[in-house]
């Protein structure tokens, strides 16, 4: 990279109508800015002058005003589950993030982050055990899925599903996550449908607010891990902030003002939210709600030394949830062994 090129705008950066508008100033029309908007996302194109069609004087001005700012593979690593490939991906900054590939039975799916690190702190979760670094730009994000599609055109394959459950908190980075989703499920370019894109939040109740008001198509998961203020600011500290009485306000306006059946995230750690008990108070908390429990055996991180709920608990877990008309699912474990599951990513080697 030249001392200049930090100056470049990132192609992924913008928007659709930021790409027409920044070539109708330099004297292009809509039909060009299609053109490179096909090649960045349906090409999948490395540079400017891998592009088809375009004017000599067009692809001399992107390539002195602009750059396609890829991430650099620093390492990947296959899970022995033969299913699953995690990838950490340099910045320019120097930072790392990690982006995983999983692979099930008729779909891809990638998991994406949208921060180096996190701010929100839960106890659990290697990237809040980090920190918060920064935010990443709509293009960081965008480029992961590039990277991911790109891996896949090699296999004669295409993603199907995104989930926003990577390093990071994606409401607490909305403006750039928004712009990212919205560059991803563009019709004309990566054309990735929203009722394949799930979102998952530990319960920015201001952003689920936004998103209702807005009414982005995408799914939208709430990580609870507790169903009373006291036990849940025990492993999630933005519990502090936003307490279940408020979240579950704005959960209940989300599935009712879009219709939309919202999930819930819930680690079930050996001895601590996996009784009984706690079974019912989430059974009465979410009551007459249109929902989901995704239910997700602790993975192991480094500073934490909790345990994962074994089945047969997990199984009773469910049974009581059952009684109560919710429907729950015990996550699919994948990548542990390399640290690709949920909640076990930390931009290291």
């Amino acid at each position: 990279m030249s001392s200049d090129e930090g100056q470049l705008t990132n192609l992924y950066d913008l928007s659709r109508a930021q790409l027409a508008e920044r070539l109708a100033a330099w004297g292009f029309s809509d039909y060009y800015a299609g053109l490179v908007w096909s090649g960045l996302y349906r090409d999948l194109v490395a540079a400017p002058a891998d592009m088809v069609g375009l004017r000599p004087e067009l692809g001399r001005q992107l390539a002195a005003e602009t750059t396609i700012d890829h991430l650099a593979i620093r390492s990947s690593i296959d899970s022995v589950d033969g299913h699953t490939r995690k990838y950490l991906l340099g910045l320019r900054d120097g930072a790392a993030i990690e982006t995983v590939l999983m692979y099930f039975r008729g779909r891809a799916t990638a998991c994406v982050s949208t921060q180096v690190g996190c701010a929100m702190g839960c106890v659990f979760c290697a990237t809040g055990q980090m920190g918060f670094r920064r935010h990443l730009s709509p293009g960081e994000i965008v480029a992961q899925i590039i990277h991911v599609q790109r891996v896949l055109r090699q296999r004669g394959e295409q993603l199907r599903n995104i989930v926003l459950m990577g390093m990071g908190e994606p409401l607490h980075n909305y403006d750039a996550t928004m712009a990212a989703l919205d560059t991803i499920m563009d019709h004309r370019g990566l054309a990735i449908a929203p009722r394949f894109i799930t979102l998952s939040t530990v319960g920015v109740v201001p952003g689920i607010r936004r998103l209702t008001a807005e009414r982005r198509p995408i799914r939208l998961a709430v990580s609870l891990h507790g169903a009373t203020d006291d036990e849940r600011a025990r492993l999630v500290p933005p519990a502090r902030r936003w307490p279940l009485a408020e979240l579950m306000a704005a959960c209940r306006d989300y599935t009712t003002i879009l219709r939309r059946r919202i999930f819930f995230e819930w680690t079930l750690i050996d001895g601590q939210n996996d009784g009984v008990e706690q079974a019912q108070a989430l059974g009465r908390l979410l009551a007459r709600m249109d929902a989901h429990v995704n239910l997700i055996p602790l993975n192991p991180t480094l500073g934490y030394d909790g345990q994962p709920t074994a089945g047969p608990a997990a199984r009773a877990f469910q049974a009581v949830l059952a009684d109560y008309g919710l429907p729950s699912t015990v996550r699919q474990r994948r990548g542990i062994d390399v640290a690709a599951g949920c909640g076990q990513l930390a931009g290291t080697r």
